[in-house]
């Protein structure tokens, strides 16, 4: 089925509620509860709210209750905590012999998009592939942060609180709400999210999980700021689970510092300023304020210490050059020439290192239509042929590398 028509039909029949659906002759895909363990004290327990942020006032109580929501400490965000994620399985497979991680990237709150992808994975490789959400993304988000109404006028709040703002839109307005108020959340539900993947690897090595043997093999694909995610991962290597896993990278790569994330889809400007104080700029001095986030990054966790050296380019450069250098074999990036979100020189900096004498493969590619990092594979208008054709180039090279 050619990519467009794919696109439609997946996100048409695909839903959290059915145990089951058959996608067609060759693909199933199958829904598994989960439920993610709060390990992390901060800021689950505090207000979401930053005093040097005070909540846009309004009589509005509709608007009101968005703020509220916007602000909701985390350890009350149900949806986060207990959800619903999908894997496609070749059909005919109970158990899979192997399985593919899929990532997805930042404020993304639906999987359509990579539902093609994820099929592709899986008829290509034989593998059952797993959508596993970061925190508080795609089904681990409030429906209401998805409500257009409600989101477009938090967003014209937003403005007029920051007349400067750029790209503050209803896509973007509750991520970035969140992580100006508290840009801490962007280490904590990272974190969340590392031990949510590692709970979940665990219960497939225990042979707890319905769908999975125990000794299948576990590899990875990642898209932007999944990538980050699944460096910690790879990079980490807990219990040894990963040491054989192939990991392939599409659009992501670059420490945080050198990512430009201000995007109509993905933050805001004041977001963006807020976590780059907090993470590059000042993150030693908050560290100092907050033993929790001192002993999390200060090098009792290796998990810590990978995620911080992730940050900054110049932080930490020979560990995490290393770090790459043990697995560079395994990994495979592909960048595109005209993304200016995760720009291609910045994914061959990290991954090939300051030297560029790291082993990893990356393969800069230009689509020969308008494309952006957000939507590299665009389904509307008349290039739908040619978007078909860049799809099946790019992912027959992931697959080719996963194996």
């Amino acid at each position: 089925m050619e990519y467009t028509a794919l696109y439609k039909y997946l996100k048409q029949v695909c839903n959290y509620s059915d145990d089951e659906i058959k996608l067609d002759c060759n693909l199933v895909l199958r829904n598994y509860n989960f439920s993610s363990r709060i390990r992390f004290m901060q800021p689950f327990t505090e207000t979401g709210v930053n005093n040097a942020l005070p909540e846009i006032t309004s009589d509005d109580e509709e608007l009101a209750g968005v703020q509220m929501l916007l602000n909701k400490p985390d350890s009350e965000v149900e949806d986060n905590l207990n959800f619903r994620y999908h894997v496609i399985f070749p059909a005919g497979v109970q158990k899979a012999a192997g399985i593919i991680i899929l990532l997805h990237g930042f404020n993304e709150k639906y999987w359509d998009k990579y539902l093609p992808w994820a099929a592709c994975l899986a008829g290509n490789t034989g593998k059952a592939v797993v959508m596993f959400p970061i925190a508080f993304h795609m089904n681990r988000a409030p429906t209401l942060w998805s409500d257009k109404r409600h989101m477009q006028r938090a967003s014209t709040e937003r403005k007029k609180r920051y007349p400067v703002l750029i790209n503050s839109t209803l896509s973007n307005v509750a991520m970035s709400t969140r992580l100006h108020n508290r840009p801490d959340r962007f280490i904590w539900s990272g974190f969340e999210t590392y031990h949510d993947i590692i709970d979940f690897v665990e219960s497939i090595k225990n042979g707890r999980h319905p769908g999975i043997e125990p000794e299948a093999s576990i590899d990875f694909c990642s898209y932007s700021i999944g990538t980050f995610l699944g460096e910690v991962v790879m990079t980490t290597n807990e219990g040894g689970y990963f040491s054989k896993s192939r990991y392939a990278t599409f659009c992501g790569g670059p420490v945080f510092n050198r990512l430009s994330p201000v995007s109509k889809f993905i933050l805001d400007s004041e977001s963006n300023v807020s976590l780059y104080s907090y993470l590059v700029e000042h993150l030693e001095s908050h560290m100092k304020n907050s033993p929790q986030l001192a002993h999390l990054l200060g090098g009792a966790f290796e998990e810590g210490i990978n995620f911080k050296s992730l940050l900054n380019y110049r932080l930490h450069l020979p560990y995490r050059e290393e770090k790459f250098r043990e697995f560079s074999d395994r990994l495979y990036a592909i960048a595109l020439a005209r993304d200016e979100v995760v720009p291609a020189y910045e994914v061959i900096n990290t991954l090939q290192g300051s030297r560029k004498d790291i082993g990893v493969r990356v393969d800069v590619l230009d689509y020969p239509y308008i494309y952006r990092h957000e939507d590299p594979f665009p389904i509307n208008g008349r290039i739908t042929a040619e978007v078909d054709r860049q799809f099946r180039a790019t992912f027959d090279k992931i697959c080719s590398f996963i194996g």
